[in-house]
């Protein structure tokens, strides 16, 4: 279960007008093809941006709760990281990743002003809400004493000049991702051992699963879980594989680490007995 704040959504604000970062892309005709406001609070941005002409609709899981159901061109995220506990930013950044078409761009706003982290009690309201800085990895577009606004794309869709050769740094650009996090993504395996064969790369280049921090490995393992999900729904598979291969004796081929996720299906293989003991075939059974 993802640590939560169950008081966050008491943080939106009441206003009449755009907020800075919403006038901020407006008037930058960064706005484009289908938006979407992740976490629109009361929707005041996706009212004033309609009538602007912009074919926008919102999210908030407590004021607009009616999920996504396709992708868009543009996602806008306003104030929301600020709010939210790790996990759930994490979360949060998956979800939009996913809705996002290939070539989409999102576009993130977080606050520079606070001055105190961690958990408060709200003046109006009396209960506890939680804020805290944030800081991503995406490429700034703005930034002045109050706020910060990043532009994201896809990491296969970022061009890189370092690590060239290594097929993980640089996913081609024609191949969907699956999910996105600040750290790592997934995508599905370009020969995949079953239906919704998927991996979990971690974008530091390195080979050796062992060598990544605890945060690094952290952020695959709470990714796999989300891919899970996701799996699940899409190819209602019976049950799992999960392994890492490390070191060409253990079978890597890529000197990038990832993480395999293999659905599987009842009478996939003759005799499932043993899984992943049949890296070595002669012990598979005991």
């Amino acid at each position: 279960m993802i640590q939560q704040n169950k008081y966050s959504h008491l943080t939106a604000k009441e206003r009449e007008s755009l907020s800075f970062p919403a006038k901020f892309l407006f008037n930058k005709n960064l706005l484009v093809g289908d938006v979407l406001d992740f976490g629109c609070g009361f929707g005041k941005d996706v009212e004033l941006l309609s009538e602007k002409g912009n074919n926008i609709v919102g999210f908030d899981k407590h004021y607009f709760p009616k999920y996504p159901t396709k992708k868009f061109d543009t996602i806008i995220c306003f104030y929301v990281l600020n709010v939210l506990m790790q996990e759930e930013q994490a979360n949060v950044l998956m979800e939009i990743s996913q809705l996002l078409k290939p070539n989409g761009k999102a576009y993130f706003a977080v606050r520079r002003d606070l001055k105190q982290e961690g958990f408060r009690i709200h003046k109006l309201h009396q209960k506890p809400t939680y804020q805290c800085n944030v800081v991503l990895n995406y490429k700034s577009i703005f930034k002045n004493e109050n706020c910060e606004l990043y532009e994201y794309k896809h990491f296969n869709q970022i061009s890189k000049k370092i690590n060239a050769d290594c097929p993980f740094c640089n996913p081609d650009s024609e191949r969907e991702l699956l999910l996105e996090s600040a750290t790592a993504y997934a995508m599905f395996d370009k020969f995949p051992v079953s239906n919704g064969h998927t991996l979990i790369i971690p974008k530091k280049h390195c080979a050796d699963y062992f060598e990544l921090s605890f945060k690094e490995q952290s952020a695959c393992w709470f990714m796999l879980n989300k891919a899970k999900e996701i799996l699940k729904k899409e190819f209602n598979p019976n049950g799992f594989n999960v392994g890492i291969n490390i070191n060409e004796t253990a079978g890597q081929t890529v000197p990038h680490v990832h993480i395999h996720l293999i659905p599987r299906y009842k009478g996939d293989v003759k005799e499932p007995r043993g899984g992943v003991r049949g890296v070595i075939p002669e012990k598979k059974n005991y």
